[in-house]
């Protein structure tokens, strides 16, 4: 069974990237996998609550029952000191693993760390230390963000698909370009400079779309009503 991938062409839908970035929002850890099914889980981590189990078993908190390379209780994350460690002390029989390596006993988590059981990945987000910029916190009520009219009518066109289907894909350049009565090119034009502004310059460009769609709608950018 190949790992199942947490990011990609068609791996996040908008509601995913809606749900990750309310998760981001919180303000508090959290790991990010698919389930048996591929659909996104999301564990928030409370340093106030007892460790956090990850293994086979249902009364794990992170729940891997469909991965036969998982043991029963695999790992475990612990809070210590403000961080986070996963902590697989012969635990496990096939390993843990973070960003590719082996860990022995304990290892200190990063922000966008790679966690790896049996044939599952995982994602560690920490949340976003003060006076940095999170996606999730990029929003209308935030932070300023002008818009001319033509740049918000093809954000609400952007996002016109999820109207009725919160898993629908944000529209085309095309389909946009037909709503807005703009060329193509000028409907391109308009989006990079949302992008910008939004600070999306850098995200992969096959998510870029479904990513501002997703934060326009957290953040209120576009409204139920604006459609």
């Amino acid at each position: 069974m190949p790992p199942r991938e947490l990011a990609g062409p068609h791996a996040s839908t908008p509601v995913e990237l809606k749900e990750r970035l309310e998760a981001e929002r919180r303000g508090s850890p959290f790991v990010l996998y698919r389930d048996a099914e591929g659909r996104q889980a999301i564990v928030t981590l409370d340093a106030a609550a007892p460790p956090v189990t990850i293994g086979r078993r249902s009364h794990n908190d992170v729940v891997l029952g469909w991965d036969a390379e998982v043991s029963r209780v695999h790992a475990q994350l612990e809070p210590v000191g403000g961080e986070w460690m996963l902590v697989d002390d012969g635990l496990s029989r096939n390993g843990s693993y973070v960003n590719g390596q082996r860990i022995a006993g304990r290892r200190r988590l990063r922000d966008g760390d790679r966690l790896c059981f049996g044939e599952t990945p995982v994602l560690f987000c920490a949340a976003a230390r003060e006076g940095s910029l999170s996606t999730a916190a990029v929003g209308a009520g935030e932070i300023a963000i002008p818009l001319t009219g033509a740049q918000r009518a093809v954000l609400v066109a952007l996002c016109r698909p999820m109207k009725d289907s919160a898993y629908a894909a944000p529209a085309s350049n095309r389909e946009i370009a037909e709503e807005v009565h703009l060329s193509v090119d000028a409907v391109k034009a308009h989006l990079r400079v949302i992008f910008e502004r939004l600070g999306l310059e850098d995200v992969p460009q096959n998510q870029k779309r479904a990513r501002l769609a997703a934060l326009a709608l957290v953040n209120g950018l576009v409204h139920q009503h604006d459609f």
